[in-house]
């Protein structure tokens, strides 16, 4: 029997797990969405057969016709409503960030294994082709020991409009380091997720009330709660002795936006490099990996060739998580992975309001 998958909001990112649902065997059933109009708009493009107007009705009406749930709505509503599928016996794919904070993805850890069920989040970078293949060289040892790492998105104007709930904290958790959360959890997934000792970080807010720094995202309106940073930047220090630099902003004077991981090893480098302009087979981005070693004391740079992925990995994270409930695929993005990210996440933020380094990145 198909695994029975019920979408909990029609934002833009449904129209990727649609597909990848789909392409692994899943079937799309049912539909919770609060607006009227873009519930049967999603539900027509996508042959959802049934909508409802929470969750809880979803759970209630159709408890036979969902065997797991994806959650495609605000972080401020992550935690309550991935436990509230958890108990009622779904398991839960969850999009980014996992959720507020630590402690709340602590609770949504905790759910999941008092009943046994699946709980993954939506990390589609780690599934990008050039991510696939840098980590298959890491796994193979062709890097040897992955001693430091540089996690990097910033842009030069892209904050998103007043109105929108990315600006509010209260809603999203933060700003700029959680929004563009992606990169960090990328190199710390090459870096095999090493436990954090000391995080010293600082944030700022510079251009947040510039209406020429925004960006095409986001755009409700020109007023509306803008109370997070704009940057974010961070030192993170591991029991392994690695260490981690991390750089986020929405709004840098810098030439142009720039989207990478950098790896170093004891035996070899490497990038995954994310870059911008229409001219990417009529995309916006395009996605390369490089790899640096020396050969008789000459440096060897190669760029790996793979394949174009215009999802960027987000139909592969849809695909991946039907498989891994049914077990056929190891689980892409753990809850204790998503913990210990929030956990690096929430002592940014404590050492940028201290102005301390955080000995210990745990909550």
């Amino acid at each position: 029997m198909p695994l029975k998958i019920g979408i909990v909001g029609a934002g833009v990112m449904l129209k990727y797990q649609a597909e990848g649902f789909l392409s692994a065997g899943a079937e799309l059933t049912c539909l919770a969405e609060t607006n009227p109009e873009a519930a049967h708009k999603a539900a027509a493009t996508y042959n959802i057969p049934q909508i409802y107007g929470s969750l809880e009705e979803m759970l209630v009406k159709a408890p036979d016709n969902v065997d797991a749930v994806s959650v495609l709505v605000p972080p401020a509503f992550h935690k309550e409503l991935s436990i509230q599928a958890l108990l009622a016996g779904k398991h839960v794919l969850c999009e980014k960030p996992p959720a507020l904070n630590a402690q709340e993805v602590a609770e949504m850890k905790r759910a999941a294994e008092k009943v046994g069920k699946v709980l993954a989040f939506d990390f589609n970078n780690r599934l990008r082709p050039e991510s696939v293949e840098l980590a298959r060289r890491i796994s193979n040892g062709s890097f040897g020991q992955i001693n430091s790492a540089q996690a990097i998105w910033i842009r030069r104007s892209g904050i998103p409009g007043y109105g929108s709930w990315f600006t509010n904290r209260q809603v999203s958790g933060g700003g700029a380091l959680i929004d563009l959360l992606h990169m960090v959890d990328l190199a710390l997934y090459f870096m095999g997720y090493p436990e954090p000792i000391c995080v010293l970080g600082q944030t700022f807010s510079d251009f947040m009330e510039d209406q020429t720094r925004r960006g095409a995202y986001g755009q409700v309106g020109d007023r509306g709660i803008s109370d997070v940073e704009s940057s974010a930047h961070a030192l993170v220090t591991f029991r392994t002795g690695q260490i981690l630099f991390l750089r986020s902003s929405w709004a840098e004077m810098v030439k142009e936006e720039q989207c990478f991981v950098t790896i170093q090893g004891q035996k070899a480098g490497g990038k995954v490099l994310r870059l911008f302009g229409q001219e990417y087979e009529g995309d916006t981005t395009a996605d390369t990996c490089e790899i640096y070693t020396q050969e008789d004391g000459k440096p060897i740079n190669t760029k790996v060739t793979v394949p174009y992925d215009r999802t960027m990995g987000r139909v592969s994270v849809a695909a991946n998580f039907v498989e891994s409930v049914e077990g056929k695929n190891v689980q892409l993005a753990t809850p204790a992975q998503a913990l210990r990210l929030m956990q690096i996440v929430d002592a940014v933020y404590l050492s940028a309001k201290t102005k301390t380094a955080i000995t210990s990145a745990r909550s």
